[in-house]
């Protein structure tokens, strides 16, 4: 394992590890134990990309996935919900992608409506979600429904639920429109992207060892901090043509060496 890159040794493995489920680590540099997957598809979900076989998890988010899909389901135009990348089989480094979901507690649902859960192999690998987004993210576009807006408090008030990450637009939306209990958008995180789907994080499972918990979002409802966000898209002056382009900085591959001492028991169970 010396040298070689962890995204290589994690992303060759075609199912998970035969120990108890358990997620070391942290979201961008752990792996998970005992992953279990979601299954292709479900009365009310479709499991997307399935080439990719990053449907895998930690079982506590395989049963937050499925309840919100049956809660989705009660929506108007909406059958259930498509499930984009959870994990992959033992978690760890992607080949390709996130930076994140490498414990087996982060999925991405897609915010196209689940009308349709007969999907074929070959054309979950095709179709593509919608995007909710205009003016570079400031704002929703008209394919936005109050649909969404449930399916995602939906998703936040799950007390397994850390956060949600989602576009800046759509985060002001939602504080717009929310007229009763707003204690779930403190959990609504804007950030770049993620206008095509919406981004769940858990918390660790309780009464897990060797699992870093994300720092708690702010205090309050997070409202202000996503106008902050629309301010700086829509008023972002013009870059100046003469000013030197700084040279993006290589990122530093992970190695073993990077992750929890666990990975190494996970990765060469047999």
């Amino acid at each position: 394992m010396q040298g070689v890159h962890a995204k290589q040794l994690f992303g060759a493995q075609p199912r998970g590890s035969e120990h108890a489920p358990a997620a070391y680590g942290s979201y961008a540099k752990g792996c998970l134990a005992g992953g279990v997957t979601l299954p292709e598809s479900g009365p009310t979900w479709q499991a997307m990309r399935l080439s990719r076989n990053r449907n895998w998890a930690h079982p506590e988010t395989i049963d937050l996935i499925k309840k919100l899909s049956q809660k989705a389901a009660q929506q108007p135009g909406w059958n259930g919900i498509y499930v984009g990348d959870i994990s992959q089989p033992r978690g760890g480094p992607m080949l390709s992608g996130h930076r994140s979901h490498q414990m087996g507690l982060d999925a991405d649902i897609w915010l196209r409506p689940a009308d349709d859960l007969t999907l074929s192999r070959a054309t979950r690998e095709n179709i593509h979600s919608i995007s909710m987004r205009r003016a570079n993210g400031a704002y929703t576009n008209d394919n936005w429904t109050r649909a969404h807006h449930e399916i995602v408090k939906a998703a936040a008030q799950d007390p397994r639920t850390a956060r949600i990450f989602i576009f800046p637009g759509a985060k002001v939306q939602m504080c717009e429109d929310e007229t009763g209990d707003r204690a779930w958008l403190r959990k609504i995180r804007p950030w770049w992207g993620h206008h095509y789907h919406f981004h769940v994080r858990l918390n660790c499972p309780e009464n897990t060892k060797g699992c870093v918990e994300q720092a708690a979002p702010p205090p309050g409802d997070g409202c202000a901090e996503a106008q902050g966000w629309v301010r700086n898209i829509l008023n972002t002056p013009p870059p100046d043509p003469d000013a030197p382009k700084p040279k993006p900085r290589p990122r530093r591959e992970l190695t073993m060496a990077d992750l929890p001492r666990q990975c190494v028991a996970v990765l060469q169970d047999r």
